[in-house]
């Protein structure tokens, strides 16, 4: 778990627990971690492909702007999430294991990211200094928990006709 406790400017902290990133802008505005994007990017481009159509990774690199070595790690953790299928050779490539209706977004970015704690209080085991006595706490778990229940609900069948609208303006 990647626990968000602070208010900086222009830092990346990198949490000690899992080795992730998140970025704290001059706004002070938290965003997930360019991996993660990254990692949405390419389950989306493969959801417009089908599910039956295989991508080489070198084209799912080159099409999205991702960089290749970042991109192979990424399609290694989406796999090990049952996200992708993966296989070698010359008719190898990269799939989706499921069909995009069946794959939020909530299930990408904690592929890559872990799961997502606003702050340290939201956690299982809830640790704050001031214990019920904090005002902040209510606050920060319905924010929690309005976030991941958008994300869970957002899927890539979902994005993909958003994207269908988008172009036909």
């Amino acid at each position: 778990m990647t626990y968000i406790t602070c208010f900086v400017r222009n830092v990346t902290i990198k949490s000690s627990i899992l080795g992730l990133y998140y970025l704290f802008l001059e706004r002070g505005s938290m965003q997930i971690t360019r991996q993660a994007d990254y990692a949405v990017r390419a389950v989306l481009y493969l959801a417009r492909l089908g599910q039956e159509e295989r991508a080489a990774t070198s084209q799912v690199a080159q099409e999205q702007h991702i960089p290749p070595s970042f991109l192979a790690k990424i399609i290694s953790q989406l796999s090990i999430a049952g996200l992708l299928h993966t296989s070698r050779g010359a008719r190898g490539g990269v799939t989706l294991a499921r069909d995009p209706k069946d794959i939020s977004l909530l299930e990408v970015v904690e592929a890559i990211d872990g799961p997502i704690l606003l702050n340290e209080c939201v956690g299982e085991n809830g640790d704050c200094a001031f214990d019920e006595d904090c005002p902040l706490r209510p606050v920060w778990c319905d924010a929690q928990n309005e976030l991941v229940t958008r994300l869970k609900r957002t899927n890539f069948a979902q994005l993909l006709l958003q994207g269908q609208d988008v172009a036909a303006l």
